[in-house]
């Protein structure tokens, strides 16, 4: 909730909340947080639509990457899931 409050809840560090949430919470050896603005609305400035920030985190170490996608919400939503599973395979080879 405090990370929500100091960076908005699109922002790298929620991305790394919600991983790093969800392996403790889940007793997982891996987790992935998702965090963007698929629109239509709510899109700023600073945070257009179509910002994403995905975060992985494992045992030692967690990685988050920013993503600027186009396209409608439908679009979007696949390109975030397609990469977070992509940042999940390259982690496991």
């Amino acid at each position: 909730e405090e990370t929500v409050k100091k960076y908005g809840s699109v922002s790298p560090q929620v991305a790394q909340g919600l991983a790093k949430g969800i392996r403790k919470n889940a007793g997982a050896d891996i987790g992935i947080g998702v965090t963007g603005i698929a629109g239509p609305g709510g899109g700023t400035k600073t945070k257009p639509i179509g910002l994403v920030y995905i975060a992985l985190a494992v045992k030692n170490k967690t990685i988050c990457k920013q993503f600027n996608f186009s396209g409608t919400r439908l679009d979007i939503k696949l390109r975030s899931t397609l990469s977070a599973l992509n940042m999940l395979r390259c982690e496991l080879l």
